[in-house]
Formats: C-alpha cells, sequence, structure tokens
C-alpha cells in the first residue's frame, strides 16, 4: 500500500490524490494515478470542473477533466500488452462504480484498498461478480 500512496503523489487532482497497482504473482505489473488523459492541461493548471459545478464526492464522476487510478492503471496494462486477467488491484480509495465496471471486465480477481469513498453501488457491483474487496486499515508507512 506504501506503493500506491507514492503513486498517489503524480496526480494534478486539487480533490484528491489517488495511486493504483495492478499486481499478479507478486509482480507489479502496471500503475497509475488520477488526472487529466494525455496532452491536456492538468486541473492544476485550468482549475476543477467539478469544484467548479459544485459537485460532492462520489457523484456524477463524468463531469471531470480526469480518469482515476483504476482506469489509468488498466489503460496503461492495454497500451503495453500487459496480460492482467486473474490480478489484484491495490488503491489507496474504493473504487467508484465506473472503476468497479472497468475491473470486473478486466478480469480483476481482488481490489485492496485503504480508504472509503461513497459509492455503494460499486461494492455491490463488485461483490456480485465475486471480485474480493478488502479495506486495509494501516497507517501510512514512510519509505
Amino acid at each position: 500500500m506504501a506503493i500506491t500512496e507514492q503513486v498517489s503523489l503524480r496526480s494534478t487532482c486539487l480533490r484528491r490524490k489517488t495511486g493504483s497497482l495492478i499486481v499478479k504473482e507478486r509482480r507489479i505489473l502496471a500503475t497509475g494515478y488520477n488526472g487529466t488523459p494525455r496532452g491536456l492541461k492538468h486541473c492544476d493548471q485550468v482549475g476543477c470542473l467539478r469544484e467548479n459545478l459544485d459537485i460532492p464526492s462520489g457523484e456524477r464522476q463524468e463531469l471531470c477533466r480526469g480518469l482515476h487510478a483504476e482506469q489509468n492503471a488498466i489503460i496503461q496494462a492495454a497500451l503495453h500488452g500487459i496480460q492482467i486477467e486473474g490480478a489484484s488491484i491495490y488503491t489507496t480509495h474504493q473504487p467508484c462504480v465506473l472503476c468497479a465496471k472497468m475491473i470486473i471486465n478486466a478480469g480483476i480477481n481482488g481490489v485492496i484498498f485503504k480508504n472509503n469513498y461513497p459509492d455503494p453501488l460499486a461494492e455491490d457491483l463488485l461483490r456480485e461478480a465475486k471480485v474480493e474487496l478488502i479495506q486495509l486499515s494501516v497507517e501510512r508507512v514512510s519509505l
């Protein structure tokens, strides 16, 4: 989990810094952090659309310039031809419903997260798909 927190430091999101790792057989396959698509201006440069529209956390995720850490990790694996079916994803925050659906379709078997996120539908879908959902209660580890 300490590595996910290190990855989250690359985030350019003004609201929440998140990081994710896709791991299989104790090997890191891909990493991701939340931020805008490549080539676009970052939220720390142009401001937060969600803040400007007063959108509460956990709602209307599509109204955001950025991608979530889990999405970026899955995309990075696909971009580089890395097989992630049967892997686990470690993430600083419980996935939202959009990420949960991507995790399910990518064939990821487990989600290990540290912080809660207000999206009960995501949790329901992951459980229905038999994706193991584990919340760790660990203190931040210094590297």
